[in-house]
């Protein structure tokens, strides 16, 4: 059944939300269960529709898990990785998510071999996966893509090497270091992603037993082990989320107090920008406080690979610039076909022109309530920002994407004084 979202307008956000582990955290780091015969514990795992099908993908390939509701927003889980006994990652799976590609990586080097069905997930872009390719054939394992899938051999193990990522990518860097865990020597890894999650993942594979140093700079380097055994990990907060939310409290003229780890260091390039636009940021006791009392100057953002401007903040972002006053300019540097959400926010009245990179915002003094779709994971939550601030009520429909990302958002909300209600 689809999914819609109502959302009344008018609202204003003012309360506390207590940020999530992040998703794109969770994700690699309950691939890399996969690496250690003994399994692992993970806290503050987001409830999420993705970490869902990650956790169903494990479970294909001989993983057993536990998870306990921690709260609302967290869990916990306790993977058992001893029986795994089946090395298909297989479509049907594969095709919800396209970080399932970071099952390659600790499949490989464990057992020597893995078929892994091409990934699927938002469209937003083409999404190749030939840097994991091409570094898996670096680290000597034979590759070959037959019938839709990726089918990986390194009987004899994998071997050390040096290898540049010719662009920066994420799910790549990520990838290509859980390999090298347990390959045969060391590993240097250049022109990697810098990403916080990308470094959560290295203090994680560190405590099983892993020798990773450079996370979190342009090169990483790996020393492979014999064996990785399990540990206890606490996933970070999720950045995206509290930025979101952040922007919330922006577009409604109200106040949230965000409440994570780290929050000012991870969204940096993110504050910088937004506080150009008028929101005032103040540091509280385990997290940030957001406002936003005055109104809303134009701005220009371009989003680039951490440290800098979060493309997955570039769509909510644009939701609150097309009520500023003024034209703004948003270019995008990351996806090729992220502007999706353009057509449904002229619906509400936006005046945005775009081309494939480039988007000019107009300002508008309000939007005005319509029923929406929304197109992917964060494009779903910018068309939820822009209905808060209508004039009347909005419906959103295929909801269904915002489960990916944002756990609980009807409760979340709620805390915050506001209404939104799921339609099934």
């Amino acid at each position: 059944m689809i999914e819609k979202l109502k959302v009344y307008g008018n609202q204003k956000v003012n309360g506390t939300v207590n940020i999530s582990g992040a998703k794109n955290a969770a994700l690699p780091i309950l691939a890399a269960g996969l690496l250690s015969e003994n399994g692992l514990q993970l806290s503050n795992v987001p409830p999420l529709a993705d970490v869902s099908t990650m956790l169903s993908l494990l479970e294909r390939l001989g993983v057993s898990y536990t998870p306990t509701r921690d709260a609302i927003h967290a869990m916990s889980v306790c993977l058992k990785t001893d029986s795994v006994d089946n090395f298909i990652a297989p479509y049907e799976i594969v095709k919800k998510m396209r970080a399932s590609i970071l099952v390659l990586g600790p499949l490989l080097t464990r057992f020597g071999q893995c078929a892994v069905s091409m990934p699927g997930g938002c469209t937003i872009g083409v999404r190749p996966i030939d840097f994991h390719i091409k570094g898996m054939e670096a680290l000597g394992a034979r590759v070959e893509l037959k019938d839709g899938y990726v089918h990986a051999v390194a009987r004899k193990g994998l071997k050390g090497t040096v290898f540049k990522f010719p662009v920066i990518s994420v799910t790549g860097t990520e990838n290509l270091m859980m390999a090298a865990t347990l390959a045969d020597g060391t590993t240097v890894l250049q022109n990697v992603a810098k990403e916080p999650e990308v470094v959560d993942l290295a203090n994680c594979l560190n405590k099983m037993g892993a020798k990773i140093s450079g996370a979190g700079t342009d090169v990483i380097t790996i020393t492979g082990v014999a064996s990785l055994h399990s540990v206890k990990h606490s996933i970070i907060s999720d950045r995206i989320e509290a930025g979101s939310y952040a922007i919330a409290a922006g577009i409604t003229s109200g106040c949230v107090n965000l409440i994570g780890e780290n929050l000012r260091y991870m969204l940096s390039a993110f504050i910088e920008k937004m506080s150009q636009i008028g929101l005032i940021f103040s540091d509280i006791p385990d997290g940030i406080s957001v406002k936003c009392v005055g109104k809303l100057e134009p701005i220009d953002i371009e989003t680039a690979e951490f440290p800098g401007y979060p493309t997955d903040l570039q769509a909510q972002s644009m939701s609150l610039l097309c009520l500023a006053d003024g034209v703004s300019n948003i270019r995008e540097n990351i996806w090729e076909n992220r502007f999706q959400h353009v057509a449904e926010l002229s619906r509400m009245g936006a005046n945005i022109s775009y081309s494939a990179s480039h988007a000019i915002v107009t300002g508008i003094p309000k939007f005005t309530s319509a029923p929406v779709m929304a197109t992917d994971l964060r494009a779903s939550f910018g068309l939820v920002l822009a209905a808060l601030a209508a004039a009347g009520d909005s419906m959103i429909d295929r909801a269904y994407h915002l489960d990916r990302g944002y756990c609980c958002i009807e409760e979340k909300f709620s805390k915050c004084g506001v209404l939104v209600e799921r339609i099934r």
